[in-house]
């Protein structure tokens, strides 16, 4: 089966035109650290408490270039997340606050699918996504991304990354 997800996702890796990322939803034990990368970008996040993650992402845009995300992931109810956050783009442009939610489902065979949305004041984006377990503490990441600017061209595309968990 694992040799079947990892063939799909390498054809999937590889027919997508317009190929982006984002830091996928992540279930960590308490004081649980994950480090990824994916397609387009890169992240770190730490559980500080039963309720709060705090992370920091970079993204690298096809046609927008970097963007610095620091957020916080706030847990409400089982399987329901609070986003809060902040994006810059490099070099120096101003900063971007944006809120939003994330749902994700139980582990149902090594695998737990998520949505999630944020939105700032010149910006939303979406993502659907599942996390399917490699090894104990090794995740694949597939998703589907929307990055949509108020004043440029969307990004949508296929996503393809790795987490590892401490």
């Amino acid at each position: 089966m694992k040799k079947s997800i990892l063939t799909l996702t390498a054809l999937l890796a590889l027919s997508a035109g317009t190929t982006v990322f984002a830091a996928p939803i992540n279930n960590l034990s308490p004081t649980g650290t994950a480090i990824g990368i994916g397609t387009n970008e890169s992240y770190i996040e730490h559980k500080v408490s039963d309720n709060f993650t705090l992370g920091y992402q970079y993204v690298d845009r096809d046609e927008y270039g970097g963007m610095n995300d620091i957020y916080g992931q706030v847990n409400v109810v089982d399987h329901v997340r609070v986003i809060v956050g902040d994006r810059s783009k490099l070099p120096g442009d101003k900063s971007n606050f944006y809120g939003g939610l994330a749902v994700n489902t139980p582990n149902v065979m090594g695998a737990e699918g998520y949505v999630s949305y944020v939105a700032g004041s010149d910006f939303n984006e979406t993502q659907v996504g599942v996390n399917v377990a490699l090894v104990a503490n090794v995740d694949l990441n597939i998703n589907y991304h929307s990055f949509n600017p108020d004043h440029a061209h969307n990004e949508n595309g296929i996503g393809v990354g790795a987490t590892m968990k401490f």
